[in-house]
């Protein structure tokens, strides 16, 4: 199997990756590694402060919020968290936490700490309520391991004048697969590469007159394509998308007679997703590709030694 990276990509978090030499049996082994092997950090324990107390002011404020503990937990698990795949262990593979019971793991090789603190609108404030934010989250560490900015702003819960929240969020490596919350990536896709052929060049101005343009911005016309052929990944997507208003049912279909024809490239593959941010869309693929390079040579260790 070769990758070669789109031109134009990736896009934020967004990645479309070319596979040759392959089948759809292999390029779907990587997808679903993507989801279910692929590991990333992840929030897997909060604790809550819980209590009233009184201000310098005198006022009195509670430990309470508008979502119940357990929802709020959950929320907390599905922010994206750094991942520095390098830098951290498993909690069941860090030495600090051999022969520990597991509700005593808990070591800077293995886990993240963040810590949480706000109070909801002073009682002289105009505002009913305070959002609180992933941003609001504290690291007890490093700060490259802070929420990034891209998701300061997810919503977590509001509070109100009164009120107040204080909590712990431990994070630790798991897997996809015993958990959405370590799922690093989501969308996760692939379709046999296709080439587009013009074979009526005249007729196909049925689709061409439509002034259509691409996501890109270009406009779909006879220019995309190269004696009569258009191989360009987002260039044949475009057209495969734009050929929908010349198809059964448009009424523009006799008239274009499939002017424009989309043939599969043997062998090829164009396999999509989008990270959540905690890994960058490469790192995905590259530790997608390591883990897969990684269960074979056991299977192989494994067969070799039964029939040894």
């Amino acid at each position: 199997m070769k990758a070669k990276i789109v031109e134009g990509w990736p896009k934020g978090n967004k990645i479309r990756i070319i596979l040759s030499k392959t089948n759809a049996a292999q390029v779907n082994s990587l997808r679903r590694t993507i989801i279910a092997d692929v590991p990333k950090m992840a929030i897997t324990k909060v604790r809550f402060e819980q209590g009233v107390t009184q201000d310098d002011n005198g006022q009195i404020i509670e430990s309470i919020n508008v979502l119940p503990d357990e929802v709020l937990a959950h929320r907390l698990a599905m922010i994206p968290v750094p991942t520095f795949l390098d830098d951290f262990k498993f909690p069941e593979e860090d030495p600090n936490n051999e022969n520990l019971p597991e509700d005593q793991w808990g070591s800077p090789l293995s886990q993240i700490i963040y810590h949480l603190s706000i109070r909801g609108p002073e009682p002289d404030s105009d505002d009913l309520y305070k959002t609180v934010y992933a941003g609001d989250l504290n690291v007890l560490g490093e700060t490259k391991l802070q929420i990034k900015e891209e998701h300061a702003r997810i919503p977590l819960t509001i509070l109100s004048s009164g009120q107040y929240l204080e909590l712990y969020a431990y994070a630790t490596l798991g897997r996809g697969r015993d958990h959405a919350k370590w799922c690093p990536a989501a969308a996760v896709t692939f379709q046999p590469r296709q080439k587009a052929t013009l074979n009526k060049p005249k007729k196909a101005n049925v689709l061409f007159n439509l002034n259509l343009t691409s996501k890109s911005g270009l406009a779909i016309t006879s220019k995309l394509f190269t004696n009569k052929e258009c191989t360009d990944v987002n260039s044949v997507l475009d057209i495969e998308r734009a050929l929908h208003q010349v198809g059964h049912g448009t009424g523009r279909d006799e008239a274009f007679d499939n002017a424009i024809t989309m043939e599969d490239m043997d062998g090829e593959y164009i396999f999509s997703f989008e990270s959540d941010g905690a890994l960058s869309p490469e790192e995905v693929f590259n530790q997608a590709c390591g883990e897969l390079v990684s269960r074979f040579e056991n299977i192989t260790g494994e067969v070799d030694t039964a029939l040894a």
